[in-house]
């Protein structure tokens, strides 16, 4: 498959919706933080083939605004979980000149997470090769009604105007300013929803739904979700 794509038509922006560890774990009569505890792995090789690919930007949905929701066992192994994986992966994350940022609101996170981010940002934050968004207590939602306030500070405060918002300028409120949209979305496990993920920046994104569960998603797949992108025609709302 790798000898099948174009490596001049790549996606700049791939999103990932990592999706079916529990149901990995299920499957195998493991607790459910088993699952999670394999996605890590899946997470590991499919940033180093974007890297490698040399995709600019990769944005995967970490934990949602609405994983709160779940059993607080769960919720505090994925924050560790989180924490532990910044810690084993920042050094070689670093050594191949990835950048990470963070999509969400990290204030309810606790300090030891908190903390972790923090370095892992500064620590990456001057290096030049792949962008790695995680979002992380991220909603789309949330997302956008935080750019509404922000926009109405600024309109209070004199700095702009309500003649002056325009899509350019809302998309600067929001947590990808700068980025541009995903061109390829892929939710593992044959779920097709977005789940609350990039509602404003998918406009235009092109969907793959792979039947895999994350934790059994690899290299191959995320080539052969390529493969299908480059084999859309897409035409942006206009006619070739």
């Amino acid at each position: 498959m790798l000898d099948k794509i174009n490596k001049d038509k790549l996606p700049r922006h791939i999103a990932i919706i990592m999706d079916g560890n529990g149901r990995w774990a299920t499957k195998r009569m493991l607790p459910r933080i088993m699952g999670h505890k394999a996605g890590i792995d899946s997470l590991r090789e499919i940033v180093r083939a974007c890297s490698d690919l040399g995709i600019e930007i990769i944005t995967v949905y970490a934990f949602s605004t609405e994983n709160w929701n779940r059993p607080s066992e769960e919720v505090s192994f994925l924050m560790k979980l989180l924490v532990e994986y910044m810690r084993r992966e920042i050094g070689e994350l670093h050594k191949n000149n990835v950048r990470i940022k963070i999509l969400g609101e990290l204030e309810p996170l606790t300090t030891v997470t908190k903390n972790e981010i923090n370095d892992a940002i500064e620590m990456t934050r001057a290096n030049t090769g792949l962008q790695f968004n995680i979002a992380l207590n991220y909603g789309s939602r949330a997302e956008l009604v935080r750019a509404c306030k922000l926009i109405a500070g600024d309109i209070l405060n004199e700095k702009i105007s309500p003649d002056e918002i325009d899509e350019e300028l809302f998309s600067n409120y929001l947590y990808t300013t700068k980025d541009a949209d995903p061109d390829l979305i892929i939710r593992t496990s044959g779920e097709q929803r977005l789940s609350n993920f990039l509602l404003w920046q998918c406009a235009y994104s092109e969907f793959v739904f792979p039947d895999k569960l994350w934790p059994d998603f690899g290299k191959d797949d995320l080539i052969s979700a390529i493969y299908e992108y480059q084999n859309r025609d897409r035409r942006f709302g206009t006619v070739k």
